[in-house]
């Protein structure tokens, strides 16, 4: 408790050095810079403004009433990133929610990192530290990539080393971004995950993985399912053209309707004189049950 009372007491103190004229700190080369640099200062919520670089546009009002529950109770553990505009004035880099939610308690000082930073480096501080966050949702996450590279110009393999992820990650979640409009913002609003996001990728007709989508949704369809419905897909696609001859166009149609329909490849044998059978795998009690499911809601 004493080492907290003293750290605590020592970010007063920085914060009294900075309010000081003659300690303007704007570069790590000026007088006393040392002493802020890299340490913990309590700053005002009044001399902080938003970081007009954040990647998240959107924060849930519960969580940030509930991060500010937290906050109340155990004050800020993690304190936030700025850099410095101006004499005592501050920009966020990192730490949005913290500051609401210290916001929202009505607080008037939070804890901080300073940093010395030009816009450059502190829109790639901002996007490498987002991506890093638990709670981003795919889309956000891919959004950032894509800004590292609009905005930063790095490449993948630079990207690889800033945020330690491998390649073919930041590839898969790049590539969330040619899916529908419709679909990201399914994903964004917690109805798909990213399992389901790279199957329906696969799909590259946006009427088929609009289709595919609802199914999803109306059908509660597992990551697995849905990778299944969209081999299925392909299956149908590729087996459409060289279909042989004898057999009916309503049948052809109906296997690809039916697959769709139970995420599973649907076999129907016709005999020639119009009589025929149709098979529905299973894979599992689970799977007999959800098709089952399907069959009593279509009646």
């Amino acid at each position: 408790m004493a080492k907290a009372t003293k750290k605590q007491a020592l970010g007063r103190g920085l914060s009294a050095l900075l309010k000081d004229p003659e300690n303007d700190i704007q570069s790590a080369e000026d007088k006393n810079a040392d002493k802020v640099v890299g340490n913990i200062v309590e700053l005002e919520l009044g001399h902080i403004e938003v970081n007009p670089f954040q990647p998240r546009s959107s924060f849930n009002e519960e969580t940030l009433r509930e991060l500010a529950s937290s906050i109340r109770e155990l004050g800020v553990i993690q304190p936030i990133t700025v850099r410095k505009l101006g004499f005592n004035k501050y920009q966020l880099v990192s730490g949005e929610r913290r500051y609401r939610a210290s916001k929202l308690l009505g607080n008037e000082s939070i804890p901080a990192y300073i940093r010395i930073a030009n816009d450059q480096e502190s829109l790639e501080m901002a996007l490498v530290e987002n991506i890093q966050r638990q709670d981003l949702d795919p889309i956000e996450i891919a959004l950032s990539y894509q800004r590292l590279i609009d905005e930063i110009q790095l490449t993948q393999e630079q990207m690889s080393e800033r945020v330690g992820k491998n390649r073919s990650t930041i590839a898969n979640y790049l590539r969330l971004l040619k899916l529908d409009p419709i679909v990201q913002t399914g994903m964004r609003d917690g109805f798909l995950s990213m399992g389901h996001g790279r199957a329906l990728i696969n799909i590259s007709d946006t009427g088929d993985q609009l289709d595919i989508y609802e199914k999803i949704i109306a059908n509660k369809l597992s990551v697995r399912q849905t990778e299944a419905l969209v081999k299925n897909y392909h299956h149908t696609e590729t087996t459409d053209l060289p279909e042989k001859e004898e057999t009916p166009k309503f049948i052809r149609k109906g296997v690809k309707d039916f697959a769709e329909y139970f995420g599973a490849k649907v076999d129907v044998k016709v005999a020639k004189n119009g009589r025929g059978k149709i098979t529905i795998p299973f894979s599992s009690e689970e799977d007999f049950n959800r098709i089952k499911k399907l069959i009593n809601s279509a009646k």
